[in-house]
C-alpha cells in the first residue's frame, strides 16, 4: 500500500555508530519526505534502509536518488563501509573512492585486470562509468 517499489541498501557502521546512523537516516526520512525503514543485524552494525516508493513518480524517485546518495554517505563518515553483505554493483560504485580511496580503488582495478584480462566476468558491475558520480535510479 505504501509503494510496489522498494529500494533495499545494507549500509554498515561500526555497532557503536548505530545511534548515528539511525539518527541520520531519520534526518534523511524527513528532509526527503519519503518511506524510509530500517531493520539490520545490530550484532555487526549491518543495516538495512529500504526506500518503499514507486518507481513510475519521477519527482520521488529523484529525491530516492539524494536519500541514498546521502545514506552512503553517512555510512562513510562514520567509519562504515558501502555494503555489508550485498555487494557494490552499479548503484554504488561512484561510491567506492570515498570509502577506499583512488589507491584502493585502483589496486582493485588491478587484481580484477589480472584475474579477467578480457573483463567478461561481470562487465561494468563494481567500478564506475567515467564520470559516473552519483546514484541513477531514473534514466
Amino acid at each position: 500500500q505504501m509503494g510496489p517499489t522498494k529500494i533495499s541498501e545494507d549500509a554498515t557502521v561500526p555497532r557503536s555508530q548505530i545511534p548515528a546512523m539511525m539518527e541520520r537516516l531519520n534526518n534523511i526520512r524527513e528532509k526527503y519526505g519519503l518511506n524510509l525503514v530500517v531493520f539490520g543485524h545490530a550484532g555487526d552494525g549491518n543495516l538495512h534502509p529500504n526506500i518503499i516508493t514507486d518507481k513510475r513518480n519521477i519527482t520521488e524517485m529523484k529525491k530516492v536518488e539524494l536519500a541514498v546518495s546521502e545514506i552512503f554517505e553517512a555510512a562513510i563518515e562514520l567509519g562504515g563501509t558501502l555494503s555489508g553483505e550485498h555487494g557494490i554493483g552499479t548503484l554504488k560504485s561512484p561510491y567506492m573512492e570515498m570509502e577506499l580511496g583512488i589507491t584502493g580503488v585502483n589496486m582493485m582495478k588491478k587484481i580484477k585486470e589480472a584475474w579477467d584480462p578480457n573483463n567478461i566476468l561481470n562487465p561494468g558491475k563494481i567500478f564506475p562509468d567515467k564520470g559516473q558520480t552519483r546514484v541513477v535510479l531514473v534514466p
